[in-house]
């Protein structure tokens, strides 16, 4: 689902599927200019002030979004019981809302600044997202049941973002929190996931020696900070007599450069390996890392499949 549809599109798309026509507004959105163009929808025969919905339209919203909008229509209401179909959030807005109601216990614990927060975990949105989407921030404020957030930053930064399984067969741990909302297919999968990135590494120690039993697994960008995380994350398991693995991408078609927007990680081109100790990689993955660095780009962890890059390492519960 793409992650810049609105609730307010969404709804509408829900509305279609449920009464068969809406009103024909909708149709300067891009996703609704798209299920015109694939014949799924059409202006009501001799009044254009409405869409209607032709063969195929209630099959596509079925399969592709149907189970999504139950979800998240379920969540605003329990959260916003006032909640329509005005509302300008995101999917992506939606997600991490959910996200941060799920953990919220934790996230109290080590409260930061609304703009430490918003960079963190609104990454997409940056350090101002919050400031800038006042509906949104009281949203989460009410979450979080806070009157408003820290002028200062902890000392230490712990958040535990974690999707919990209770009999989980591995822990994947990620740099980035893409995949901890997703968390029904993970928790399908008997996988549990943890949030590790920035200085989240601190989260580690607080994992039980049964947990640290399971095979563990590591999911990020494969940049320069991406994996100088994973070789700290490395060193401390190896303390424990513990050992992790890096997940190779499963999608290496669409490989970004460095300087991409809002991507502030540069290889180290003045140390061999950008600095790396090879023995902490297999031969495949130091050919990729080569790579990348010659040609001064980076593969981002969204961009990759969880249960694929898993595969490749060890059977995956339901498949």
């Amino acid at each position: 689902m793409n992650k810049d549809l609105t609730w307010r599109i969404l709804k509408a798309m829900h509305t279609l599927y449920e009464s068969g026509k809406i009103n024909s507004a909708v149709i300067k959105d891009g996703q609704f200019k798209a299920l015109k163009r694939r014949k799924l929808i059409d202006y009501q025969h001799g009044n254009s002030n409405y869409l209607i919905k032709n063969d195929g339209y209630n099959q596509y919203f079925q399969k592709n979004f149907l189970d999504d909008f139950l979800e998240y229509e379920t969540f605003l209401r329990n959260i916003e019981p006032e909640v329509d179909g005005r509302k300008t959030y995101t999917v992506e807005d939606i997600k991490t809302l959910i996200l941060i109601y799920n953990n919220k216990d934790n996230i109290k614990k080590s409260l930061t600044t609304r703009r430490t927060f918003s960079s963190e975990v609104f990454k997409y949105g940056g350090s101002k997202y919050l400031e800038t989407h006042q509906g949104l921030d009281k949203i989460v404020r009410n979450i979080l049941e806070i009157e408003d957030f820290p002028l200062e930053d902890p000392k230490v930064l712990q958040w535990r973002f974690a999707v919990d399984c209770l009999n989980p067969e591995l822990i994947v741990l990620c740099e980035n929190l893409d995949f901890l909302k997703k968390p029904n297919e993970a928790r399908h999968r008997k996988i549990e996931l943890w949030y590790v990135g920035g200085n989240n590494t601190a989260n580690i120690h607080y994992i039980s020696d049964e947990k640290l039993n399971k095979p563990l697994y590591y999911s990020c960008d494969w940049d320069y900070h991406g994996l100088k995380i994973y070789c700290r994350i490395k060193d401390i398991l190896m303390q424990k007599n513990k050992n992790i693995e890096i997940l190779f991408p499963s999608n290496l078609q669409h490989p970004l450069p460095v300087d991409s927007p809002n991507h502030n990680s540069q290889w180290n081109h003045s140390l061999d390996f950008s600095g790396f100790d090879k023995t902490y990689f297999t031969e495949k993955e130091i050919n990729l890392i080569e790579q990348l660095i010659k040609k001064n780009q980076w593969i981002e962890e969204e961009s990759n499949d969880l249960v694929d890059m898993l595969s490749s390492h060890i059977q995956i519960h339901g498949i």
